[in-house]
Order: C-alpha cells, then structure tokens, then sequence
C-alpha cells in the first residue's frame, strides 16, 4: 500500500513541475476550446443553425428582384433539413455583411441582435440584412424613407407571424426618424395596410407584431394635421388603437396606452403658434373610458376598471373641461364600490390630475373646489394608514392648485381641511401624523404665504373675507395644544412656528394668546419638547419682532426682587437666534437699560459678598448683550436709531473687555449685511472718527500680563470692515499719525508691530500721494533684520499692489521702476517669513508688465525657483503662482503659447545645472509647469525634458530622486495613453537605475507608480522593461489590483441588494404611487407563512379590504353617510411596525453616532488620487501634520498666542506629557506602608495581560524584559522584607 498523500515512486520524472515561485501562475500550453471556437467564427457550421430557410428565400427573392414574394411556398423549416437550398458561403457572408455595415444609426439596436440566441432576434437580423441589401442593389442611400418604403412592402406580402413581427418592429424604429411630409402623403395608404394586419393579428391566438403595429399607428397618426382629424377613417384608426388599451395582454395593453397618451399629448400640431386648447380626439377618448367604466363598474371583473383608470391618469390633464368634469364623476362614483384596488387608483389619477397643474380650460377652479368637496366623503378611516397618506397627499395638490387658479376660494376651503388634518394628529400611526404635519406646512407655505401682505393687518374680530379664514385655520391649529393632542406636540409646535412664520407679521393680534399657552407649558416642569417650543417661539420672534413677543411674554426680569430661577430666562437665547429685520430702536430703548440695571446690581451683589447671586446677574447681563448682533441683522430703523446707541457701543469698547466680541461682532453686521443704501453708509461713515480712534487704541495697547488677546483678532477685523465706509482723507489723517507713532522712538517693538497692522489695513484705502509716502515709510523696513516688521513691511506693499482700487494701479504703474529696483535690491536680505508676502507682491507686479521688463523676470525667476522648497506653506503656494504667472505674461510678450513655453522652460532648465537644492527646486517647478501648460508644449521638448528628469533618477541625493518621481507621476496623468507610449521605455530605463538605497526609501511611491503604469500599459510590458528587482513588487500590485477589483464587485452586489431590500420612510412622498405601494399588497404576519406561500397568495391578496365593526356592541350600520370609512385596505388587527434604518451608529442609550466625511474609512480613493497629483504638481498643498486651529481665519501677522482645545489623551504622540500614572496607587495604604486588598478587585500582585501580539518573535525581547523586570521587583521587595524582620528579630 502507498502512504496517503504522497505519489508512487517513478511517477516524478512524468510530472510537470512548478519553477520555484511560479505555483500561481496559470498559462496552460493547450487550449483546445479557444482553438474550437475560433475555427466556428464566420465559418459553415456543422450542427443545427438558427437562421431559418424562410429568411434566407425572402433574402434571395428580395435580392433577385422586386418584391413579389410567394409566401405560400414557404416552409418554416430549419436549414439542416435542405443542407443544399439552404446554405452556400455566399448567402452567408451576404447575411452577415448586409447586416454589419448597415450604416443607417437608426438600426444600431439590431446589431446587438445577431448574437442572440432568440428565433424573433434572428428573424428581425435576417430582414434587416435582406432589406438593406434591396436597397442597395437599387443604388439607395439606405436613408430612413428608403427603408419605410421596403418595409412597408415587405409587410404587405410576408405572411408569417414571425415575420410580421420582425418588420413591424424595424417599422416602428424606422417611422420615429421619417420625414412627417412622408408620413402626411402616405397616411391613408399606410393606416390601410396597418390596420389590416391589426384586425388579422387581433384574431388570431398569437399577436407577437401586434404591439409593434400599434407603436406604428400611433406614431403615424402624431405626425398628422389637424385637417386629417376630421376624416371618419382617421377616427376609425384611431379606435382601433383606443380599443386595444383594455386588451388582456399587459404588452399589447401598454403599446396601445402609451400610443394614446403621445398622440393626445404629443401630437406635432399641439406645438404650433395656433395650436388649439385639446386634441381632437380628447372627448371621445373621454367617453369611450366613462363607457368602459360603466360596463364594468359594479361587477367582480375589475380588470377593465383598474385598465381605464391606468388610462385616465396619464390622459385627464390633457381633456377639456366637461370631459374632466365627467371623468371626475365617473371616478368618484366608482370609488363608492369601495374596492380597495380601484378606489387606489382613482386617487392616484386625481393626484395626477392636480400635479400636472392644468390650466383653467381642462379644470376650473369651481371644479376644482367641487372636487375637494366631493373628496371629503372619501376620507378614510384614521387606522387605515397607507389610503389615508394618499387621501391627505391628493388634498394637498388639490388645494395648492386651487390656490394658483383662485386664492380667495383656495383660503375659503382650507379651514375645513385643516380641521380634518389636525384630527389625523390623534392617530396612532406617526407616519400618519408625520404626513398631516408636512401637508400642513405646506398648505401654510404655498396656499396661504403668498397672499398674507394683501390681506394687512388681522384681527381677532375678523368675521368674513380671508382673513377670517387665516383666524379659523389658526384657532384649529391652535386646539393642537389641549391634552388630548398631547401625543403629537412636536409637531403641533412644528405648525405653529411655521404658521407664525407665515402670517405673525399681519396676524399677530389673533397669536397672542397662543404665545402665551406655549409660555405657560415651557414653565412646566420636565416639559419634554421645550426644544421644538423654542424654535416655534423663534418662528414669531422672526416675523413679529421682539417687542411684540415681550408683550405678550413678558421676561418679568427688573434686576430688584426677582425670582432667582428667572423663570422666562429662556427667552432670551431664542431671540437672540432669531431677531433679525427689526427695531434696533427697541434694544436701545429696553435691553440696554436692563443689562445697565443687572451689571450694577451684579457689582452691588458682588461687593455684598453675594457671590452666586452677582454672578446669576452677571451671565444675564452678558446674555442680553449677546442680542446685539442679530439686532444688528438688517434693522429697519438704522439711520434713526443708530446715533442713539453709538456712544455706548464705544464706551463698551474701550471699557468692557469682556463685552468688546460681541460689540465688534455687531458693527460688523452692521456694515456688511446691513449697509444697502448710500445714505445708510454715510450715517455709519459719520461716527468712524469716534469708533476708530478707540479701536486702534485698544488695538495696540499690549494684553496685561495672564490676559488673553484674543479680542485683538477681532478688533482688527471690525477695523478693516470700518474703513470701507471711511471718508478717504480721514483715512490718510489716521495714517499720518499711525506713521509718526511708527517712526517714534517712545515705541516698544509691540505697539511697533501693531501699527504695522494697522497700517496694513488701511494702505489701501488712501490716495496716490499719500501711499507713495507710505512706501517710503515702509521701504527701511523691508531690509530691517527682524522677520516680524520686515514681514508685515511687505504686507504694507502687498495690499497696495494688490487692491482693486484705481488709485491701487495707478500707483503700481507710475512707481513701476522703483518698486522693481527695490524688490531686485532687497533679495539678499529677505527673511523666510517675509517671503508670502514678498512673493504676493511680485505676483501682482507680473501681471502689469510688458516686455520692456523681460529681464527684470529672468533676474527674479531663481529666487522663485528656490521658494518652492521654502518652510512656509503660504509661500511655496505663492511661488508656484508666480511660476504660472510668469508663463501668461511670456505668453504675453510672445503672443504664442507654444514658442513661449519653449523661451520660458530654456530659462528654467538653467536650475538643473546648479546645487542639489537647486535641482530640486527646478525640477519641482517643471513639474508645476508641466502641468499648467501640458497642451501647449511641443512633442520634442516634452521628450527632452522627460530625458533630463529620467538621468536625475539614478541620482544619489534622495530629494532629487523624490521631485523627479513626482514628475513622472504627473507625467502619467496629464499625458494621453498613446502620446505617453512612445516615453515609456524611457521612463523605465530611469526607474531602473534608481540607486538601492533610494529605491527602498521610496518603496510605496514607486508601488504607487508602478500600479499607474500597469493600469495603462498592462502587467506583461511593465515587467519586460524593468529589472528583476522589481518584478516581485509586480506581481504583488497585480495580485493587489484583482482582490481590490473582486471586493469592489461584490461590494456593489450588496449594496445593490441592500438598497433593494431597505425599506424608505413614509414620510412626505412626492409621487402618489409610493404612498399607495403597500396598499395594494398588505399581508397578514401572524398566521406564519412561509415566503413561497407568502408570494403565491399576493395576488389573492390584491384587493383584500376588511370592515371595521362598530364600537362596543354598536353594531355596524350600512345606511350611514360615513359608512366608507369602515371598509379598510389594511388590516386593523396587524399593528406594524417599520424600523427605518437610517444609516448611522448608534449608541447604547439610543445617541447617533454621526462621523465627518474624512473621518469614514471608505473615503473616495479617486479623489484621494487626484489630490495626490494636485499635491505633486504644487496646485493644491500638501496636507499639514499640525494641529489645526479653531478659527481658520486668523491672521498669520497676527502675535497673539493661539487658544489651543486640544487635550492630551490616548496613546504615542497623544499621551499625557506628565507625570507617569502609579499603577499601584490605588492599594497602597493610607495608614502605613504596604499594599492593601479591596474588595472587588484583583489581589494586588504584578500582572502582565497575555496578549497575541506576545507571540510575534520580534516582540519576544521586549516581553521577556517585563518579566525580569518583575521578577526583579519581587527579589528587591522580598530582599527589603528580610531586612525588616532581622530588625524587629533583633529589637
């Protein structure tokens, strides 16, 4: 016997083997199928063939001459029965040819038919290459007349159905593109030979052409005149295709629908200047599916009805007016059977109907409001959940339509369904209560919103009109807030922050006493909705304005005597995020004296020795300020009311250090959101010689000692926003004094850099004269030895190269020369923080030279280049701007992109001869180069450059090696594939002279190239061209690049599965058919079926209602007018419940989790590609390691010291940097010395956690170190203890 598992002696030597490393590999030497298969392409096949000897004779037939075909004679017999009639290579290839080539586009969908297996696929084939070739051998243009006339032909003398059908469907593609003339001249001969193959298929068992032929009549009628409907044989037509769209075949049923809806909608003289109102044939269409309804209304047999109302949906917005109107009354006849299928239905054409919103000659608004009326009788019951969506979603487009038509009868019949909506708030289906609300809002938002203005001011003793109608609507939402709605108060308070927002400007009057409700359950304890209660305060204090909210809600806050709790103290934060469009007056008449009141009852309280109670008083204080902004948001009463409040915002501050972010927050608003007018701008201007004067004091004073400047940001801002409504010789008085204050010898080097800054910001704003003197002001300073005024020295000439302004321009052109002397001269003694700035500059004096000043770019272009490598991020982004600027302004001087770029990179290329630091930095600015102008520079310099960057590969210096990788790899992804090729060899040569070292450094940039490479050129042609050091990186991307592209396959099976399985919220749907899904399909859970049996009763299901028995032992009367409402299309007994998933974690105590997009692991690896390339090419930079502020916005020449959030906590760099945590702490005694035992806790002995990383031989040392170190802790402590008892022996 042979052990298992290993082969018999002798049987090695025939055995093929595996080369070491090669067991992976699969490339078989024989491939007998592959050679099987291409031996049977377009060769004579030797088994059973498809295509039939019928199509190969009306081939040949059509082929020899005209098309007189004896179809009699024809067998549907199959072509290995007459091996020698029916096959010869020429008919073959003829086929096939005939096919192929067809050059008409109009057949581009059959050609992917002649690799079917299907015998219609194959018949279609055969008379598509028979007709072409016809054409053809008539000299024809194969245009799409050409072929309506064969195919009409053909159709006429081909008898068998299979053929029928193929030309009826190339008829139906070809008569879509046929010129309407033709249609029009050949309409009676085609309706003939149309119809007659109707009426023959019609009566026959198989009808395959018939829907093909009724796609051709209904586009042949489309295309018709308005005269031709006239004619009784184009009326005759014309039902004949209406009576097939109640045909029992879904197929034949659908063409016939979809035919009569684009003929009634579609028609081409429904698009003319005097187009008519309806079609002509819309009111017998009208009547012929009020006829069908009334057949088969009241029977079993609802098939007809359901297939009438499938209609109608699509077709009752394009009737007239009495045909809707008698439509209408068909459907709500029909809905009285109370079928739960047909009453589906008709909502759905109702909603249809209002959607489409037709205009006033196919629906009035008398009709409109007879159907809303009408609809009321209708009103499913509450517990019925998914006819109830439908019912609430068909009254809402009912009336929002009646509003467009008629807005005083629209308000007339709102109140009335807002009563019947708030009743659907008692439901105890939240997606029912979810629907009323949103129908709510929206009726509030589309029907009553834009009317609210006309109406003025409303009171409660309004009596008739609409607003009388706008009180009873509020009353009923008002009923929202007693007990018995207690369940659905969120959103109850969701309608009424919407209908303050709506109508609280004109009605407030009438909303008082509601503020007041909302108040008194906002003061209950434990109220649990105070959330949605603040924001639907915040609705009222957005549209009626504080004042009249504090009226009706007073805040009861005196400063003397009050109620510590403040009770109404909530009020504060909601108008503070709410206030906006109101009486700046008002904050200056109420809450200013208030905050007076409480900061000096706060300093009273303090001095009493009252602490808690003066801080209570100093957050309120603190809080009303905090109004400020938002009453500062677009105030209606700015010129009158701002003189009032000025002083005091400038006494705050200079004086209120904790009040100055709020006040600066508000005149800032102020100016730029609130400034719309000249005259509002002046009265601000007016007060800038008293606001800028404390500003810049307070500006430059220096933080005392354990203050924080962080108010200092926010001074500077509100000091820019200042002086854009800044009267100009104003400004240049302020400069004039913050220049001799620069210039004084008194100042500190804090109040130096201060003034700098202000300097900055107002350089811009002077005029000529004056910014010339500020440059001789700032020119010392631009080769001063402290980075920080040499930095902000350059800022002074950044603003005023780069502002907008014309005195900005004028002053650049006029000192052109100077300012480029004095750049070129203070190059040496540039610092690196002063190069943003400096570079900025430059950037802005490129872009006004000519080419006068060539030189003056080449002398500047090394320093550039340097500056690509500099520390600071902002700089090396300015130094690639100025490299693309330099390009546009050679291609300026040049007027040619392409000799420009050839003249600018000759200069560039100059940096490759320099030091390594110089080489890089050029290479890194070819790169950007590259990119920015990939079009526009020519083959042969592309391949030299390629060359140059190539040779830097085997450089030694990692740095280089590093630029030229990034430059190949932007290489690859701006250059087409095929341009690309002729580089590659080149490309890989330089990769494969990559010293070692170096390429071991640089392992993933290479992979990440290398994969580039393969995914453009493929595996086998990568690896030819590189050395056999490389290959096993190769393999591994190779392998990489299947795994990733299999997980990425079966991600989305999943998620296409899961997305077909997910259940959506029924919230507010915008199509009817999705509120009616379920139903149609309601099945019963509790009597645990299976799936299979589940899906076999569905369609028994369909149209399953249940009546609802009366309450208690009421039994259930029939003759009452609300009967309906018990016949239900759910199931009352089946409480269901949906749990929607919504996609996010979710915490134990039921919180979501909900992470910002970088933080998700699937991010989007396309764009991390691109940004990678961005990053490369020095567009976009690269991401910083640092810890990133709060405020973005902070200004670098800033010298405030940042407020840092972050925390240390967790592991590596984020561990805590003090003291090292005892481990023992917690069992040491706190009497004498020694450890203790706790209970609930382990005995306090060493423990080393075994872990599975303790496996790995690497990590072996590091273990076997914590175990010595254990041990020899225990020897110390045992050691000790000896001692110790030898002691107390002796003692």
């Amino acid at each position: 016997m042979v052990k298992s598992g290993k082969l018999r002696s002798g049987t090695g030597a025939k055995l093929k083997r595996w080369k070491k490393g090669h067991s992976s590999d699969s490339n078989p030497q024989t491939s007998r199928f592959r050679q099987a298969a291409k031996s049977r392409f377009f060769s004579r096949p030797s088994a059973k063939s498809d295509l039939t000897v019928d199509a190969l004779k009306l081939h040949n037939e059509l082929q020899a001459g005209p098309l007189e075909l004896n179809a009699g004679a024809r067998k549907d017999t199959q072509m290995e029965e007459e091996p020698d009639e029916g096959l010869s290579e020429r008919t073959s290839g003829t086929f096939l040819s005939g096919l192929s080539d067809c050059s008409n586009l109009t057949f581009r969908k059959v050609q992917r038919f002649w690799e079917s297996n299907s015998a219609a696929h194959k018949e279609i084939c055969a008379v598509l290459a028979a007709v072409t070739e016809v054409i053809r051998s008539q000299g024809g243009k194969e245009t799409e007349t050409e072929y309506f006339a064969a195919l009409m032909t053909t159709l006429e003398v081909v008898e068998s159905e299979e053929s029928q059908a193929a030309v009826a469907y190339l008829l139906n593609l070809v008569m879509k593109r046929v010129p309407a003339p033709v249609l029009k001249s050949k309409f009676s001969d085609t309706t003939k030979a149309l119809m007659d193959v109707m009426s023959e298929q019609a009566s026959s068992d198989t009808s395959s052409a018939l829907r093909w032929i009724l796609s051709c009549l209904a586009t042949l009628l489309r295309k018709q005149d308005i005269s031709v409907w006239s004619y009784p044989s184009t009326l005759q037509a014309y039902h004949g295709l209406l009576s097939f769209t109640v045909h029992s075949k879904p197929k034949v049923r659908k063409a016939a629908q979809q035919g009569i809806c684009s003929i009634l909608r579609g028609s081409d003289f429904l698009f003319t200047d005097d187009a008519p109102n309806h079609h002509p044939a819309a009111v017998t269409t009208a009547k012929f599916c009020i006829k069908e309804i009334e057949q088969a209304g009241g029977s079993k047999e609802d098939t007809t009805t359901l297939h009438v109302l499938c209609l109608l949906k699509e077709l009752m917005g394009s009737f007239p007016l009495g045909a809707v109107k008698s439509c209408c009354e068909t459907l709500l006849r029909v809905m009285t059977l109370s079928h739960v299928m047909v009453t589906a239905s008709a909502m759905q054409a109702f909603h249809r109907l209002f959607s489409g919103k037709p205009n006033a000659s196919s629906l009035s608004a008398e009709l409109n409001a007879q159907i809303i009326t009408a609809l009321y009788d209708y009103l499913p019951s509450e517990n019925d959940l998914q006819p109830l969506l439908a019912w609430l979603t068909v009254m809402e487009k009912a009336h929002v339509h009646l509003a467009s038509l008629q807005s005083s009868l629209s308000l007339g019949h709102l109140p009335r369904l807002f009563s019947a909506t708030m009743s659907c708030l008692l439901s105890p289906h939240t997606q029912v209560v979810s629907a009323a609300t949103n129908t709510l809002k929206s009726l509030l938002t589309e029907c009553v919103a834009p009317h609210m203005e006309e109406m003025g001011m409303i009171t409660a003793t309004a009596s008739a009109g609409n607003p009388s109608y706008v009180c009873k609507m509020f009353r009923i939402v008002e009923e929202g807030l007693s007990y018995r709605f207690h369940a659905s108060w969120p959103f109850v308070l969701q309608i009424l922050g919407c209908f303050y927002r709506v109508a609280g400007k004109q009605a407030h009057p009438v909303m008082t006493k509601s503020l007041q409700s909302l108040s008194d359950l906002r003061s209950t304890p434990q109220f649990p909705f105070s959330g949605e209660l603040d924001l639907a305060v915040g609705g009222a204090v957005e549209s009626m304005g504080p004042e009249v909210v504090l009226a009706a809600v007073p805040l009861n806050i005196t400063g003397y005597n009050d109620d510590l709790e403040f009770p109404r103290s909530w009020l504060v934060p909601v108008i503070r995020d709410h206030v906006t469009n109101t009486r700046l007056g008002f904050f200056a008449s109420y809450f200013l004296p208030l905050a007076t009141t409480l900061k000096q009852r706060a300093d009273e309280l303090e001095q009493e020795g009252k602490k808690l109670e003066a801080k209570v008083y100093q957050t309120l204080q603190l809080q009303i300020w905090t109004m400020l902004p938002g009453f500062c948001t677009c105030p209606v009463d700015l010129i009158a009311s701002f003189k009032g409040i000025a002083r005091t915002l400038g006494m705050a501050i200079n004086e209120r250090p904790d009040l100055r972010l709020t006040v600066c927050q508000a005149l800032r608003t102020l100016i730029n959101k609130s400034c719309s007018t000249a005259e509002e701008k002046t009265e601000l201007g007016r007060f800038s010689k008293n606001f800028l004067p404390i500003l810049f004091n307070v500006y430059s004073q220096q933080p005392a000692e354990g203050e924080s400047g962080t108010y200092r940001m926010a001074v500077l801002d509100t000091i820019k926003v200042y002086l854009t409504v800044t009267d100009m010789q104003l400004i240049c008085t302020f400069l004039q004094k913050a220049s001799d204050r620069l210039t004084s010898t008194e100042s500190i080097e804090f109040t130096r850099l201060a003034v700098m800054d202000l300097v900055v910001a107002m350089a811009p704003f002077v005029d000529e004269s004056t910014m010339a003197k500020t440059f001789e002001l700032i020119r010392p300073y631009m080769e001063a030895k402290e980075p920080g005024l040499q930095k902000k020295a350059y800022r002074v000439l950044e603003e005023l190269c780069g502002a907008e302004r014309d005195e900005c321009k004028s002053f650049v052109l006029s000192n052109l020369e100077t300012l480029k002397t004095v750049l070129l001269d203070t190059l040496k003694n540039a610092s690196s923080p002063a190069k943003r700035p400096r570079l900025k500059c430059l950037i802005h004096i490129v872009k006004r030279l000519n080419e006068e000043h060539k030189g003056f770019i080449t002398a500047l272009l090394p320093e550039v280049i340097i500056c690509t490598k500099e520390v600071s991020v902002g700089a090396r982004k300015n130094a690639y701007s100025l490299l693309v600027e330099i390009g546009n302004a050679f291609v300026r001087f040049c007027g040619n992109k392409k000799d420009a770029m050839e003249e600018y990179l000759a200069l560039v290329y100059a940096g490759l001869t320099g030091s390594v630091t110089m080489i890089t930095c050029t290479v890194l600015a070819l790169t950007r180069l590259v990119f920015e102008y990939k079009d526009s520079i020519e083959v042969s310099i592309m391949e030299q450059l390629l060359q140059n960057i190539c040779l830097l590969l085997s450089s030694r210096t990692r740095e280089v090696v590093k630029a030229a990788l990034g430059f190949i790899k932007v290489i690859l992804f701006i250059m087409d594939p095929k341009a690309l090729g002729s580089h590659v060899t080149i490309m890989m040569e330089g990769i494969g002279n990559i010293k070692d070292d170096v390429r071991r450094h640089f392992r993933t940039k290479l992979k990440n190239i290398f994969t580039k490479f393969i995914r453009k050129f493929g595996f086998e042609l990568v690896k030819s061209m590189l050395p056999a050091e490389h290959h096993k990186v190769l393999t591994n991307i190779r392998k990489a690049e299947a795994r990733s592209k299999r997980r990425k396959q079966v991600a989305e099976e999943q998620e296409g599965a899961s997305e077909s399985e997910e259940e959506t919220p029924k919230g507010k749907s915008e199509s009817i058919e999705d509120i009616l899904a379920e139903s149609d399909s309601d099945l019963s859970e509790d009597e645990g079926k299976s799936r299979n049996t589940q899906k076999k009763s569905g369609k028994q299901q369909k149209g399953k209602a249940w009546l609802k028995e009366g309450e208690g032992d009421d039994p259930l009367n029939f003759l009452d007018p609300k009967v309906s409402q018990r016949v239900l299309a759910t199931n009352p007994e089946l409480k269901k419940t949906t749990k929607v998933e919504h996609g996010f974690k979710v915490t134990s105590d039921g919180r979501l989790i909900i992470r910002d997009d970088d933080e998700e692991d699937g991010k989007d690896k396309g764009g991390e590609e691109m940004d990678d390339i961005l990053e490369e090419a020095g567009v976009k930079t690269k991401k910083s390691q640092k810890r990133k502020f709060q405020d973005d916005n902070l200004d670098e020449d800033m010298d405030v010291e940042p407020q840092l959030k972050y925390k240390a906590g967790g592991s590596g760099i984020h561990r805590p940097l003090g003291r090292s945590q005892d481990v023992g702490a917690d069992y040491k005694s706190k009497k004498g010395k020694g450890d203790v035992k706790k209970k609930g806790k382990l005995d306090p002995y060493a423990y080393i956690p075994l872990k599975k990383d303790q496996l790995n031989r690497r990590k072996r040392s590091k273990l076997h170190g914590q175990f010595k170190g254990m041990v020899r802790g225990v020897q110390k402590g045992a050691q000790s203890g000896k001692k110790m008892q030898k002691k107390k022996r002796k003692a």
